[in-house]
């Protein structure tokens, strides 16, 4: 459905990666969104307390939060512009840029159909900065999300990306719930040639990020701490 040209905007606010420290979210950020008053988010708590961060006089008590998570659809994002009319709105991610590898996307379009003009505001990724730091390249990557349950299905996804990335040249970026990384992990080394390259990036931006990247024979002598860490991992053929 297409809609007239609509006036007004929708920001696209990054978050941090490690909770409280928002030393990494570029001051120019607040300045672009003190004047919002309506968010999306996927927690009012969180995002409340991400706003007061930035501005410990942030006008919280005049600001409305909806809620957005991976249940979201176009009818409640239709619902949601009905609802707000014309003012600018802020989509805020719990961590990282909203709609990567996070809720969104459906808001993101149905603003497009509306004729909104989206704003996409610069913050961390921790998919790009895993790939920045890798070593695998960036010219070509894909990134898979979570791995089938199944440990049959799992073992049988890491052959597929392990012969994907050999034969598309692309790197292959997937995740798992932390308490989960481990398991994972040996699941990977299990599964893949002795040569194929794997990076763990682990705890992106914290005082104790984990970056590593080396074949599959070398991480075979040792095991990362990355247990109950947020982490990605990164093959390349």
């Amino acid at each position: 459905m297409l809609y007239a040209k609509c006036m007004s905007k929708l920001f696209l606010i990054p978050n941090s990666l490690v909770d409280d420290d928002i030393s990494v979210i570029p001051q120019y950020i607040f300045d672009t969104i003190k004047h919002l008053r309506c968010f999306m988010v996927e927690n009012d708590k969180n995002a409340r307390r991400f706003l007061r961060r930035l501005s410990a006089d942030f006008p919280l008590q005049e600001c409305e939060f909806f809620n957005l998570n991976e249940h979201t659809d176009e009818i409640d994002a239709q619902n949601f512009f009905e609802s707000v009319c014309c003012n600018d709105i802020g989509i805020i991610s719990e961590a990282g840029c909203p709609c990567v590898a996070d809720p969104g996307a459906d808001i993101v379009f149905a603003a497009h159909e509306k004729g909104m003009e989206v704003v996409p505001l610069v913050g961390p990724s921790s998919i790009l900065l895993a790939v920045m730091a890798s070593g695998l390249g960036g010219q070509n990557f894909a990134f898979v999300g979570y791995l089938p349950k199944d440990k049959g299905e799992r073992m049988r996804m890491i052959k597929f990306l392990e012969k994907r990335s050999s034969l598309e040249k692309q790197t292959q970026i997937f995740m798992e719930t932390p308490y989960r990384n481990l398991s994972l992990f040996q699941e990977i080394i299990s599964a893949c040639n002795p040569n194929t390259l794997l990076c763990v990036a682990a705890d992106l931006t914290s005082k104790d990020q984990y970056i590593k990247t080396q074949t599959i024979q070398a991480w075979k002598k040792f095991q990362p701490s990355i247990d109950k860490k947020p982490a990605l991992f990164l093959i390349k053929s």
